[in-house]
């Protein structure tokens, strides 16, 4: 499982998403630097959890989305995972 989230001027995590395919390429990907897995939803979140809101909880200090916000794909702890699914209303 995992976080989806939104980027470009949203920036918030929206619902949680499960892993259906393997890593592969990017087809679209001419460079053939990246690639990606198919996910399908799980659950919305209740209440969307804002990058703001993580940044500003120092809990959140050492989470790899609050100090490196633009990588596509991150490790995310159980406390956090259990903290954020709490503040989404999950």
């Amino acid at each position: 499982l995992g976080f989806f989230y939104h980027t470009g001027d949203e920036r918030r995590i929206v619902g949680i998403v499960e892993v259906i395919g393997e890593y592969r390429k990017d087809p679209t990907d001419e460079t053939g630097r990246f690639g990606l897995v198919e996910v399908k939803a799980v659950k919305d979140m209740p209440t969307p959890v804002t990058l703001a809101t993580l940044k500003a909880d120092p809990a959140f200090g050492d989470m790899v989305l609050v100090k490196y916000s633009r990588l596509s794909v991150q490790p995310v702890t159980q406390e956090e995972w259990k903290r954020i699914g709490k503040m989404g209303g999950l």
